[in-house]
């Protein structure tokens, strides 16, 4: 589990928003939870990958976040899973250097949204540029 006060202010790169969870959303079951990439998201996740082998950054803190359905527990696992879900894209599809990115996840601890904290904008994974 990430600290909240371990996330550093830094620039972010982009975000990338995801489907909803399943209708169990309560269960504690991976396999029912919903680390599905949305497939309108996946081209930018390609050209971030690009840019990612091509740049001058270093490393990256892929961090995963959910809305505000489910427990906070869900919610964790669940940006966890989003997070990690990102990183074997850029490592197996892409080629980007496991050691150069840092999945975490936040659960709904960040909304982008405070008015609709149950809103799909609430559903990403965003990234920082560590150096």
């Amino acid at each position: 589990m990430l600290l909240r006060s371990t996330i550093v202010p830094t620039f972010l790169l982009a975000a990338f928003l995801f489907q909803p969870a399943s209708v169990s959303a309560q269960s504690n079951d991976a396999s029912e939870m919903s680390a599905a990439l949305r497939d309108d998201q996946k081209t930018k996740l390609a050209t971030l990958c690009e840019v990612m082998k091509d740049g001058e950054l270093g490393s990256f803190r892929i961090i995963g976040h959910t809305d505000a359905s489910g427990s906070a527990g869900y919610n964790e696992k669940l940006s966890l899973l989003r997070a990690q879900e990102v990183k074997r894209f850029l490592t197996g599809d892409c080629g980007v250097a496991e050691d150069r990115l840092d999945a975490v996840g936040v659960g709904e601890a960040f909304p982008l949204d405070k008015q609709d904290p149950r809103g799909d904008v609430n559903r990403r994974v965003e990234f920082q540029a560590l150096s």
